[in-house]
């Protein structure tokens, strides 16, 4: 678990731990990114928290979502046009 910040939502910190492991490489594109009861039990958040985070970074163009299967890493070109949507 993490040392949450008080000011900042826990969404907001949770998907940030995330988005940096993403961009270091620790989930690579296409890989799986933690599920809603991974989310949960790593960082001690509600579901509907870790829900905000996967929402949160699909929105971004960081992940996708495979209905039945979860949510996986976007392709960097995936990440790069929607970068260029902003």
């Amino acid at each position: 678990m993490i040392e949450f910040v008080p000011d900042i939502p826990r969404w907001r910190q949770v998907a940030d731990v995330v988005r940096r492991r993403i961009a270091d490489g620790t989930y690579p594109p296409r890989t799986r990114v933690p599920s809603v009861v991974q989310l949960t039990s790593e960082f001690g958040v509600a579901n509907a928290t870790a829900h905000k985070v996967l929402r949160a970074l699909r929105e971004e163009g960081l992940t996708y979502t495979e209905p039945g299967l979860g949510s996986f890493v976007a392709e960097q070109s995936q990440k790069a046009g929607a970068a260029e949507d902003v």
